[in-house]
Formats: structure tokens, sequence, C-alpha cells
């Protein structure tokens, strides 16, 4: 589920909102009651499954091919 993070333009107070596609919210923020919101830029939280080997690839971890094996 997308979580979005937003920030208070009135009490600067920075805080998140777990938000449906089907869903149109208009987002409040819970400190103050305000409206007056603005969304943030946020990192995704996609990690693909291995760590880095160079040249673009990624190769899987020992501890997950001992895991695989057993």
């Amino acid at each position: 589920m997308p979580i979005y993070e937003y920030r208070c333009l009135n009490c600067l107070r920075d805080f998140e909102l777990v938000i449906l596609p089907k869903e149109v919210i208009t987002p409040i923020c819970p400190k103050c009651g305000s409206k007056n919101v603005e969304k943030k830029i946020s990192a995704a939280s996609i990690r693909p499954k291995g760590i880095p080997k160079g040249k673009g690839g990624f190769k899987v971890p020992e501890c997950m091919n001992r895991e695989r094996k057993n």
C-alpha cells in the first residue's frame, strides 16, 4: 500500500497517510487540523533481492544460497 508524506504549511509538522488508489482524500494535519498541506517527495522503498556485484547486476547473498540448499 502506498504511504504518502505530507508537511503542514501552518505548523510545519510532517505526517504520513496510507491512501488506497481508489480513495479521494483531502489530507488534514493531525496536529492543528489545517488543510493547508503539501505533499513531500519521498524515496521509494523498492529493493531488489541480492547485493550489487558491479556492472549493474545483482548476485544472491551467500546466506540466501545456504537457505535454499537446505
